[in-house]
């Protein structure tokens, strides 16, 4: 069932230690087939170089189980929820990256202040709430993900624009078209922690984006007019960014 998205979804999860997003077994990737109504996530707690295609595991989005030999990710109810109210993301990645991490703890949001945020996360990377102790004991990952969609209502953000959060006290969660864009996208999110953390040492300055120049820098990669990369005719008209 589902093998190619299998194979898929097993590809992005590898793909977290290689680009030094997790740490043990620190995180999980899945992916959805919206046609089926059903999505595969990685299997909880299985190391990574243990992992094949055949463990992942194909969940329906009502958070059961439809086919697989392990226990799907413990964040399986947050990725259930996310599906379920973000209809155009296609797959989901939460990791537990240092940087990324070090701003949830803090409940602090990634600020746009450089162009490389720019280029994927049209506005500050938010920083959900955390979670209260009624809302762990009721349901830990479910509302984790009720916190995330919350956030993003709240705030009037357009989830296909800024593709990630954090939870406070927790850590970053990012999503995308595919499995392997939403990893994409968690490791944009880990190195621009990583620079704002550094410019914010530097100088007590404002130093967010002026909006025209995010705006630039967001609207050639995304929309109608972008031109950047191969896949649009205007790119071979105009000199290239990164």
């Amino acid at each position: 069932m589902l093998e190619e998205l299998k194979q898929a979804v097993y590809e992005a999860n590898m793909q977290l230690p290689k680009l030094d997003l997790v740490t043990f077994t620190w995180g999980n990737v899945s992916g959805i087939d919206r046609d089926e109504g059903l999505y595969v996530i990685k299997p909880s707690g299985i190391p990574y170089d243990k992992l094949k295609p055949s463990d992942m595991v194909v969940v329906n989005l009502k958070g059961e189980v439809v086919e697989g030999d392990y226990n799907p990710s413990s964040d399986t109810p947050t990725h259930t929820y996310l599906y379920n109210h973000f209809p155009k993301i296609g797959g989901i990645v939460h990791t537990h990256s240092p940087w990324a991490v070090s701003f949830a703890a803090a409940g602090l949001d990634i600020p746009a202040m450089n162009t490389t945020h720019a280029d994927t996360f049209y506005n500050d990377i938010p920083a959900a709430d955390a979670l209260t102790k009624e809302e762990i004991e009721e349901d830990y990952e479910g509302n984790t993900g009720k916190t995330i969609v919350k956030t993003f209502n709240e705030r009037g953000l357009d989830y296909e624009a800024t593709p990630g959060t954090l939870v406070s006290q927790h850590g970053p969660f990012t999503w995308g078209e595919t499995p392997a864009q939403a990893v994409y996208n968690a490791k944009v999110l880990e190195v621009v922690a990583e620079e704002d953390f550094h410019t914010m040492q530097l100088t007590m300055a404002d130093r967010r984006l002026p909006q025209y120049l995010l705006d630039k820098h967001y609207y050639r990669k995304h929309g109608t007019d972008a031109y950047y990369g191969q896949d649009n005719a205007k790119s071979k008209d105009h000199a290239q960014h990164i």
